[in-house]
């Protein structure tokens, strides 16, 4: 099976390196890279990632910054952030052969969320995910699987993985239900060490996830806190409790009801402990934020159903503003 990873950051490359560790000469690893990562890859003939145990592997992959010089996958996965996705989609769009399925494992709401999800907002595109429609129009909804990483992951230097904790991955198709080539590539991954599930409506889990995240990402990337100190201030808490309910509000509208309440999702949040979101290193780091993914795409679906969302709006527009002065937009 070849496989190529878009996207050899700290989700993708911990794909590559679970992939390439337990599956072997069963499969054939690539990756479409570029700047320090492509030649971070180059030069050490592979993949490096530093297991929990503290154990440092190497896989072997075939990298390139031109789709032609790979050979065209049975499975691309698309591991790149969100600000990123517009520019790689022509590059990705350039490695589908007749049969390459396209695993996306992004955070937020991707563009082909509202692409078989019947309600009221069937079919809707959104603009803060892909203006004009650019992405859909280059990798179609259904070459897509879609996925929710449940594992931290961090790149101390380009071409280097640390996996911090989690192996979950929840796979579906966007249409629903459970068709063969999923379960079948659920299996798969579940040998490579991942735990692989599979969901009939794979929007719901997406939005479950986002829940979540819509509050601690931006809140940690604008404060500089740990999602403990996030949770343990009293005033704080209750700001992430109301944008919470406006994200559950849009969520029983589009058929993808939360089943659980605000203070549940903090308990569980909590035990986490001093955790870092991605958005909080990305600000460290000096890279772009995720933030239309994560949190304008809330705002616009909110906008769509006549909904308002005051909290989320104020939080996004508070987090777009610090962007765009630390030249993170």
């Amino acid at each position: 099976m070849k496989i190529c990873i878009v996207g050899a950051g700290a989700i993708g490359g911990w794909f590559a390196g679970h992939v390439g560790q337990h599956l072997g000469a069963e499969v054939e690893l690539s990756a479409l890279a570029r700047g320090a990562t492509l030649a971070a890859l180059r030069q050490h003939g592979g993949l490096r990632m530093d297991l929990i145990s503290g154990e440092r592997i190497q896989v072997p992959l075939r990298a390139s910054d031109k789709p032609e010089e790979l050979c065209q996958p049975d499975l691309i996965v698309l591991a790149v952030k969100g600000p990123a996705l517009a520019s790689v989609a022509p590059a990705v769009k350039a490695l589908l052969g007749p049969q390459t399925r396209v695993l996306v494992a992004m955070n937020g709401v991707p563009w082909w969320f509202f692409q078989g999800l019947p309600g009221e907002a069937e079919g809707l595109r959104l603009e803060s995910v892909d203006p004009g429609g650019v992405v859909a129009g280059l990798i179609p909804a259904d070459r897509v699987i879609g996925c929710v990483v449940h594992a931290s992951c961090a790149t101390p230097e380009p071409g280097l993985v640390k996996h911090v904790m989690g192996t979950g991955l929840i796979l579906g198709d966007p249409a629903g239900g459970q068709p063969a080539h999923i379960s079948e590539l659920a299996a798969l991954l579940c040998r490579a060490g991942f735990n692989a599930t599979v969901s009939e409506r794979i929007q719901r889990d997406i939005w479950f996830k986002l829940w979540g995240n819509v509050t601690m990402n931006p809140i940690s990337a604008l404060t500089g806190a740990t999602c403990d100190r996030i949770l343990d201030d009293e005033l704080v808490r209750g700001f992430v409790t109301n944008v919470m309910l406006e994200a559950a509000a849009i969520g029983a509208r589009i058929g993808c009801a939360v089943e659980q309440t605000p203070e549940q999702r903090h308990a569980v949040t909590r035990k986490l402990g001093a955790f870092k979101t991605s958005m909080l290193q990305d600000v460290e780091a000096g890279r772009p934020l995720e933030l239309d993914a994560l949190v304008g795409a809330v705002s616009e679906i909110g906008r769509h159903l006549q909904l308002p969302t005051p909290f989320t709006d104020g939080m996004l527009g508070l987090t777009r503003l610090m962007a765009q002065t630390r030249g993170l937009a």
